[in-house]
């Protein structure tokens, strides 16, 4: 492989925390880097991060955001705002429409490409969604903030996969823990009621209408039988799918929810494309996002011919 003029060594789709951390990685190897970002990074619904190495208090996911956005300043990297709406390879480079906030369109080349684009979560008719975020009355990840609705009343959707794991979870925060069915055909099977009633989750069979927020923001969960229930807490168990479209276009190999496969240097069946973070199979959380992107980064940078350096003289 031959470095060539005015080709990226590394194009990356996708500024939270995976993708800015691997141009981060890649900068300080002085590699010559693309970072494009449509802005809705899941970090920055997040009110407070308490699980996040180094931040005893916690931290503000857009806060998050914008110091990594600041480090990588410091090392001369920079985002372009927009959206990379086709990726192909030509001549054995990879080559990326980019359309800008504006609807301009440039087109990008680079040797290696490393997605950190996300997933996109399913739908649920929540009044005032991101007010009730915002305020931690509905959240979305019982692995990152459990610990921090200890002794709540804490309501529960079903999930297509696994139905009742995240109900059981969450019964070692509190003791009050409420499922709520999504569809007129239930969820569980009958061994997983008998999981629910040992663990003493109630079991609400009237499958969901819809949730609104009181004036202090508690959630109201509503379901089709007219019955209303006030909680603490909602964790809605939305359902994903990767944003993994623009590798799927090259082949990749996908897996449930449309996530990437890739192996433990962050590489897909194409060579020289590259996922990290929610885009791929595993444990969404912002700590395997990062740790993914030194693996990636260092890969990628190995994999590139010598970036060798002139005398300063």
């Amino acid at each position: 492989m031959e470095l060539k003029p005015n080709v990226f060594d590394t194009l990356i789709v996708g500024g939270g925390p995976g993708g800015l951390t691997a141009a981060i990685y890649l900068h300080r190897f002085t590699r010559n880097v693309a970072l494009v970002d449509k802005g809705n990074s899941r970090l920055g619904w997040i009110p407070v991060s308490h699980n996040y190495p180094g931040f005893p208090d916690g931290i503000n996911g857009k806060l998050l955001l914008d110091q990594l956005r600041c480090q990588l300043g410091n090392y001369g990297g920079h985002v372009i705002p927009g959206e990379v709406v086709d990726l192909r390879i030509e001549d054995g480079l990879f080559v990326a429409d980019c359309c800008s906030p504006e609807g301009d369109l440039t087109t990008l080349r680079a040797h290696t490409v490393l997605l950190a684009t996300g997933v996109a979560d399913a739908g649920m008719p929540v009044e005032r969604w991101e007010e009730a975020v915002a305020a931690g009355a509905v959240r979305l990840c019982p692995v990152c903030d459990g610990f921090d609705v200890i002794d709540r009343r804490i309501a529960v959707a079903t999930s297509e996969v696994n139905p009742v794991g995240h109900a059981l979870f969450m019964r070692s925060f509190s003791s009050d823990v409420w499922l709520f069915e999504r569809a007129e055909e239930s969820a569980v099977n009958a061994e997983e009621k008998r999981q629910l009633g040992a663990a003493n989750v109630r079991h609400i069979t009237s499958p969901l209408a819809g949730v609104t927020l009181t004036d202090d923001l508690r959630p109201v969960l509503h379901t089709r039988d007219g019955e209303d229930y006030e909680c603490d807490v909602f964790y809605p168990m939305l359902g994903e799918s990767a944003r993994s479209g623009l590798a799927n276009a090259l082949g990749a190999e996908t897996v449930e929810c449309d996530k990437l496969l890739v192996d433990d240097h962050c590489r897909t069946s194409v060579p020289g494309l590259f996922a990290i973070g929610d885009v791929t199979r595993g444990l969404n959380q912002i700590a395997v996002a990062a740790g993914q992107a030194a693996i990636a980064a260092t890969t990628i940078h190995n994999t590139l011919p010598w970036a060798l350096r002139a005398s300063p003289s």
